[in-house]
């Protein structure tokens, strides 16, 4: 039934392709690594291999109740992948991470739908680009100039409020940007606290920020939280 050899070579070609690309994620220290996209890529192949060889695998089947489409069975995998990379985005507080690491999830399991097609040369052009997507595009990524952003929380006593005037004196004293904060007041009136997003090209901004604040008598509490946008 099948060809042993093509079909070996079909397997392995995955097992290959989603290996190369499961190191890459495991050596940036990544949840879903070396046997996850393994194991996606080779279930992949598998599947599409089902397809294949449904003909003889159902040769006692009347053919007219026989229906192969493998683009239905392509379908069917990238839409229970897309389970699996929602399960490595992580939400910390404001900042969300495992974006790359489900992105390239879901490219492994459409290579190993080409390896079990047995589209090589697809295959394995596919399987270069994302390594250089994942490892050269993030080195790049990591050196060119981008805005950071953080969430700014500052408490202050009713009595000894920062005006707004001098709060965006002081963030663009630091080389940041604020947005119009919004207002909470709590404890009965005894605290007024000022909310915003700001942002920076630099880091480093925000502890010299969060150092200038923490000797200001004026400041009860404050919070600079990480943030996407």
């Amino acid at each position: 039934m099948g060809d042993l050899t093509e079909i070996s070579i079909r397997l392995l070609t995955a097992v290959s392709a989603g290996a190369l690309i499961g190191l890459e994620r495991s050596h940036h220290g990544r949840p879903a690594g070396l046997r996850t996209h393994t194991l996606v890529c080779t279930a992949s192949s598998l599947l599409m291999l089902l397809t294949v060889y449904q003909l003889e695998l159902l040769a006692k089947m009347p053919i007219d109740t026989i229906r192969v489409d493998p683009t239905r069975m392509a379908q069917g995998i990238m839409t229970g992948i897309g389970f699996l990379g929602a399960g490595v985005i992580m939400k910390e507080q404001f900042t969300i991470r495992g974006l790359t690491t489900a992105a390239s999830i879901w490219i492994t399991a459409a290579i190993g739908i080409l390896a079990g097609m047995g589209f090589y040369s697809a295959t394995w052009l596919s399987t270069l680009i994302t390594l250089v997507v994942l490892s050269f595009f993030g080195w790049v990524e990591k050196r060119l100039p981008s805005r950071k952003f953080a969430k700014l929380m500052i408490r202050f006593k009713s009595r000894e409020v920062m005006s707004q005037a001098e709060l965006n004196k002081l963030i663009s004293g630091f080389g940041m940007k604020g947005t119009i904060p919004s207002y909470l007041l709590e404890d009965d009136g005894r605290f007024l606290e000022y909310r915003l997003t700001i942002s920076t090209t630099n880091p480093y901004n925000f502890q010299l920020l969060a150092e200038s604040l923490n000797t200001m008598e004026k400041t009860y509490e404050f919070s600079i939280l990480p943030s996407d946008d």
